[in-house]
C-alpha cells in the first residue's frame, strides 16, 4: 500500500505544473460551492461556517455538505400549486379574513392558512393519556383517519396504534399513514404489512437516497409534525411522538410532553396541512380525494366556534419562518408576561432581543428548559445564552430529572402557541413544523395552570452559580459557535 502511494505521488509529481493545476481546481471547487451557499441567503454566521468547513476539509466537508448542507426546495410552489390545484374547497375551508388581529394577519400572510375557530381544545399531558385519546378517536372513525408522524416506533405504543388502524381499515375506513423516513427509521415492512393487507395507504416523507448520488438525501429536512385527523371532525397535534419513550404508563422516565385534542372548523385547516404533505410525498392528484369525505359539511362553522384558533406551519419551503416570526411578534406585543417552554433553546438574534427586551421592560418573562436534554451539545449551547438572559431579568428554570419535551408559549392572558416546533434554528428553518395559535382567555388560563405546575417543580437558575472556565464556560462557548447549524 505504501509503495502504491509512493508510485502515485511520483506520477503526479511528474505532471507539468501539477501544483498550479491542483490549486486552480481547489479554488474553482471552493468558489462554485461558496457561490451556491451564499445564494441560499441564510444567516452570515452559518454561511461563513459552511464555507470555512469546505475550505478546511475539502473532501470530508464536501461529503458532510452533501448530506446535511443548506438546501432549498420548490415545495412552496408545490404546496400553493399542485397540492391545491383542483381543490376548489380551499377558499371555503380557509376564507381570507381582513378583520383579524395583526398577529393573525401575519400568520395568514406567511402560511396561506386563514384564522379559524375551535369549539373544543383539550390539553393532553404525556403519552399515556394522548395515546388513549387518539386510539379512542380512531376506533370511532366513520370515514377516514389521516396520520403524520416524525417518530413512529414498532414498540408497544406503535403496535397498539397500528392495530387500531388495522381494525378500522378492515372495517372499510380509509387510513393514510405518512412517516418521516429518518425519525421512523426503525419501521420495517413486516411491521407495516398487516396495515397494508387491511387496505391502508402508507408513504415515506423524504425517503433516504444515500444510494442515489445524483439526488440530495434530504437528511436535514424532516417532517417534525405530529398530526392525526379523524373524519375531518377531530384532530390531535402537539409534541408527542408514537414511542414507548413517551409512554409514562410503561416508562417512569418517559418524556414530559404536551398534546392537544381539537374540534371545530380549524380541524379542516389541519386536514389541508396533512393533504399537502401527503400529496407532496405521494404525488397523488387532489382530484383523487373525495371532498365530502375530507371536508364534511356538518363540521361547526367558524361562527359557531368560541375559541379563536389559527394553524401555523413552517419549513424550508418558505423563507418567512412563520412560527419563528409569530413567536417574536407575540413577544413584542405582550404587555404583562411572556412564558416560554421548550426542550431545545437555541435562539436567533431576533428572538433573543425580543426576550431580553420584554424582561428589561418589566414583563414577567420566564424560560423553562430541561435540566439535561437528549443532546448534551444542545444543552451546552442553550446554557451559553443564560448569562445574557439572566442579566436582562429573564427567569430561567430547569426541569428534571425527566426530559422536558413540551413546546408551549404564553403571551399575556389570552394568547398561546403550542405545537411541534422547538425554539431553535432547526425547527424554525429546516424542519417542517406545525403549531396552533389560540386567542382565548379561558384556554390560555388552563395552559397557565399546567405550566405553573411545571415551573413550581423545576429548579430556578441563579445568576451566581458555578461558572468554571473548563467545565462550564468554554464547552458552552464552543457549542454556541455551532448554534446556527443546530
Amino acid at each position: 500500500m505504501r509503495e502504491a502511494l509512493q508510485d502515485l505521488w511520483t506520477s503526479l509529481s511528474s505532471i507539468p505544473h501539477v501544483a498550479q493545476i491542483l490549486a486552480a481546481a481547489y479554488l474553482t471547487y471552493l468558489l462554485v460551492l461558496a457561490c451556491y451557499i451564499v445564494l441560499q441567503k441564510r444567516e452570515p454566521v452559518a454561511t461563513l461556517s459552511w464555507i470555512l468547513s469546505l475550505a478546511a476539509l475539502p473532501y470530508i466537508g464536501l461529503f458532510v455538505f452533501y448530506l446535511i448542507g443548506p438546501q432549498k426546495i420548490v415545495r412552496q410552489r408545490l404546496r400553493r400549486g399542485r397540492s391545491r390545484e383542483g381543490m376548489s374547497t380551499y377558499d371555503a375551508v380557509c376564507p381570507p379574513d381582513a378583520s383579524c388581529t395583526e398577529l393573525s394577519r401575519v400568520g395568514q400572510a406567511t402560511t396561506g392558512l386563514s384564522p379559524s375557530t375551535a369549539t373544543d381544545v383539550d390539553w393532553l399531558q404525556d403519552g399515556a393519556a394522548t395515546y388513549a385519546a387518539i386510539i379512542d378517536a380512531i376506533g370511532k372513525a366513520r370515514r377516514h383517519v389521516n396520520l403524520e408522524y416524525y417518530i413512529f416506533e414498532p414498540d408497544h405504543a406503535g403496535t397498539a396504534m397500528r392495530d387500531a388502524l388495522v381494525e378500522r381499515a378492515r372495517a372499510g375506513i380509509k387510513v393514510r399513514l405518512l412517516l418521516d423516513a429518518v425519525g421512523s427509521s426503525k419501521i420495517r415492512k413486516h411491521f407495516l404489512q398487516p396495515l397494508l393487507d387491511a387496505g391502508a395507504e402508507f408513504a415515506w416523507f423524504h425517503p433516504r437516497q444515500l444510494l442515489k448520488p445524483l439526488k440530495r438525501p434530504w437528511l436535514n429536512m424532516r417532517t417534525h409534525r405530529k398530526l392525526v385527523v379523524v373524519d375531518g371532525e377531530v384532530a390531535f397535534t402537539g409534541g408527542i411522538n408514537v414511542t414507548d419513550e413517551e409512554d409514562d404508563s410503561r416508562n417512569p422516565n418517559a418524556y414530559r410532553d404536551l398534546h392537544m385534542r381539537i374540534r371545530g372548523q380549524v380541524v379542516l385547516s389541519l386536514q389541508l396541512v396533512f393533504l399537502e404533505d401527503w400529496i407532496y410525498a405521494t404525488e397523488q392528484r387532489p382530484e383523487a380525494f373525495e371532498r365530502a369525505d375530507l371536508f364534511p359539511a356538518d363540521v361547526p362553522s367558524r361562527a359557531q366556534g368560541g375559541i379563536d384558533a389559527q394553524v401555523l406551519v413552517s419549513g424550508p419551503d418558505s423563507a418567512w419562518e412563520p412560527i419563528h416570526r409569530l413567536h417574536v411578534a407575540a413577544i413584542q406585543e405582550a404587555k404583562r408576561r411572556v412564558w416560554l417552554v421548550t426542550p431545545y433553546f437555541v435562539p436567533g438574534e431576533a428572538a433573543r432581543m425580543a426576550l431580553t427586551s420584554a424582561a428589561l421592560g418589566g414583563l414577567d418573562t420566564r424560560l423553562l428548559v430541561p435540566k439535561r436534554s437528549d443532546s448534551i451539545f444542545v444543552t451546552l449551547a442553550a446554557r451559553s445564552y443564560f448569562d445574557e438572559l439572566l442579566e436582562a431579568g429573564v427567569r430561567i428554570f430547569e426541569y428534571g430529572p425527566r426530559m422536558l419535551h413540551s413546546k408551549a408559549f404564553i403571551a399575556d392572558d389570552d394568547t398561546c402557541i403550542v405545537g411541534t416546533a422547538n425554539f431553535d434554528h432547526r425547527s424554525f428553518r429546516l424542519n417542517f413544523e406545525l403549531s396552533m395559535m389560540y386567542t382565548d382567555r379561558k384556554l390560555t388560563g388552563e395552559l397557565e395552570a399546567i405550566l405553573q405546575a411545571e415551573f413550581d417543580s423545576a429548579e430556578e437558575v441563579q445568576p451566581i452559580r458555578d461558572r468554571s472556565l473548563w467545565r462550564k464556560r468554554l464547552p458552552e462557548a464552543f457549542a454556541r459557535l455551532a448554534s446556527p447549524l443546530l
